[in-house]
């Protein structure tokens, strides 16, 4: 029996790229329905009603809302490759809490830094450059955050890898100087072709947000 697998998603969402990754990961072959976020189509409203949000992974007419419960599905239900996820149970549950920070404090902060102005944007900078140390220690010396494979963590955070030059543009930060060992993490995650067709250019992404701020007259 056939399966059929929708993602309703968009190029430029970093969670998007997630559940892209993860799908690549499982070689899993899929429909991408790139939506407009301004205009939400019928079939996004009614598979995530409660969020009306992107990305929606569509298993068999069943949809799964959220970038990481998406991935952690993708992982459970598709076991033909190499699990994104740790098989021990408590270094599973490691993975899920980098994971969440990466939401709670890179995110949130990486947007305050482009949306924001003055004292606020200088504090999200801050808390920015602070989080990425953070992510830096538990890196450590090793390839990847789990170690040797690339994976559920990785997954997380190498999408706002892509969005880290217009981070810098925007908030005049230097990563590579601030946060030494990222970048080479990065270039490493790239290296998979899973990441590599899953991420947009960085330069293509800053392109796509002045032209945002500039059809909102910002």
């Amino acid at each position: 029996m056939g399966e059929e697998v929708i993602l309703l998603d968009s190029w430029s969402s970093p969670f998007s790229m997630r559940v892209r990754i993860a799908l690549a990961e499982k070689e899993i072959t899929y429909e991408s329905k790139e939506q407009d976020l301004l205009n939400k189509s019928p079939l996004l409203l009614e598979m995530n009603p409660v969020h009306k949000q992107i990305p929606v992974l569509i298993h068999n007419g069943k949809p799964i809302p959220e970038s990481l419960i998406s991935v952690q599905y993708i992982d459970e239900v598709w076991q033909h490759n190499a699990s994104l996820l740790p098989s021990d149970p408590y270094q599973r549950s490691q993975a899920r809490f980098w994971a969440h920070f990466i939401d709670n404090k890179i995110h949130e902060n990486g947007k305050k830094i482009l949306i924001t102005k003055g004292e606020e944007k200088e504090e999200a900078k801050k808390r920015f450059i602070e989080s990425l140390k953070i992510l830096e220690g538990e890196l450590g010396d090793k390839e990847f955050f789990g170690g040797e494979c690339f994976g559920y963590v990785d997954i997380a955070l190498v999408p706002f890898y892509a969005w880290f030059y217009t981070y810098e543009m925007e908030g005049n930060l230097n990563i590579e100087v601030e946060c030494p060992k990222l970048h080479p993490w990065g270039k490493r995650c790239l290296q998979n072709h899973s990441v590599s067709n899953s991420l947009p250019h960085q330069q293509k992404l800053y392109t796509y947000f002045l032209d945002i701020k500039k059809s909102l007259g910002i």
